[in-house]
């Protein structure tokens, strides 16, 4: 889950990624907006009902593979 959200939101990331460079303490109030948007994004992807989502999907599948067998 967390492997797709960060592929997904690669373009906040980089925002964010490149406002912090050469930056320490100052990246918390530089990059606040940058910040904001990859958390907004990560958010999409990794939620309760992505997890559950996936929990069913995963579940179907190991049915299936039981069924099989």
């Amino acid at each position: 889950m967390k492997q797709k959200a960060l592929k997904e939101c690669d373009f906040y990331c980089s925002k964010y990624a490149e406002c912090a460079q050469g930056r320490t303490f100052s990246v918390v109030w530089q990059c606040r907006k940058q910040a904001k948007e990859l958390n907004e994004c990560l958010h999409q992807f990794t939620n309760d009902s992505v997890l559950e989502e996936m929990k069913k999907a995963y579940m179907v599948e190991q049915e299936s593979k039981e069924m099989k067998q």
